[in-house]
């Protein structure tokens, strides 16, 4: 469905989307807070670089949307909380949603908001609780306009770990893509599959929603780029970034060299020359 805060989320010229993930802290998980220790200036920066949206939890969004002016970011909302990114695990596991969320997105004047759809092995009850979430944001989500973007995310267990990580097996990705559709999702972030060649079927499970690829944790800024590249000319609408940009040496270059390849198509090398420094 078409909604009119999309009109502020998309690039105008190249229909593309680069939203920056800012709320790990809200996963009780220490290892996330690396780099965003002092979430105002994180923000100041972010805003400064100019990416097209900003992704941050109830707590920490009048930090942007108090900024003055029409040009910053858009505010993207993350609208729950859960406790499987720990390592180790906390038992039991759960994914609780706000439940006046989308009212408090209205009111914070965000772009859309976010939920996860977590796929976690031996764990069902997980995903249960995160549909009944999505069930219930849908409704409100719908009355008031607000874009919902949901954000399924399959894990596997970590070798030698106690917590998870992600699964890019193909299969399961794309399962739990069509999933997400299902559920009536405006906007979808999906991972890279391990085969990145594969992230057509991805775009081809959603349909016609919008995917944006999720970043996950740090590689090296080729790779980034070259994979950015990859999964935008298999048909992707956008990137959502956290880590890769927040816990950068150049959080301003990072974000300059992906919109560059987000908007204007430029090669993984012309992007490189944007980052400040060595990697």
């Amino acid at each position: 469905m078409s909604k009119p805060r999309l009109n502020r989320l998309f690039n105008a010229r190249s229909g593309r989307a680069f939203d920056v993930a800012v709320d790990h802290g809200a996963f009780h998980e220490p290892s996330f807070l690396t780099g965003i220790e002092d979430m105002a200036k994180t923000v100041a920066t972010l805003v400064d670089a100019g990416p097209d949206a900003v992704q941050l939890t109830l707590g920490q969004a009048p930090l942007l949307q108090s900024v003055p002016g029409k040009q910053k970011p858009g505010l993207v909302l993350r609208t729950d909380i859960a406790n499987v990114y720990n390592d180790p695990l906390e038992s039991p596991l759960h994914s609780i949603h706000v439940p006046d969320a989308i009212e408090v997105a209205v009111r914070l004047d965000a772009v859309a908001v976010c939920v996860n759809l977590l796929d976690l092995p031996g764990e069902p009850q997980v995903r249960e609780q995160c549909i009944r979430s999505i069930l219930a944001l849908r409704t409100d989500a719908e009355k008031y306009g607000m874009p919902l973007m949901i954000e399924p995310l399959v894990m596997q267990t970590k070798p030698g770990s106690g917590g998870y990580g992600v699964d890019g097996d193909t299969a399961k990705v794309v399962t739990l893509v069509r999933q997400a559709r299902e559920l009536g999702a405006d906007l979808i972030k999906a991972d890279p599959t391990d085969d990145i060649g594969d992230y057509h079927r991805v775009i081809q499970a959603a349909g016609d929603t919008p995917v944006l690829v999720r970043g996950g944790g740090r590689v090296d800024d080729r790779t980034l780029l070259e994979r950015t590249q990859a999964v935008l000319e298999q048909g992707a609408r956008g990137i959502v970034y956290g880590r890769n940009v927040i816990q950068h040496r150049d959080p301003a270059g990072i974000t300059a060299a992906l919109m560059a390849v987000v908007h204007e198509n430029a090669s993984v090398d012309e992007a490189l020359a944007l980052i400040g420094g060595a990697e």
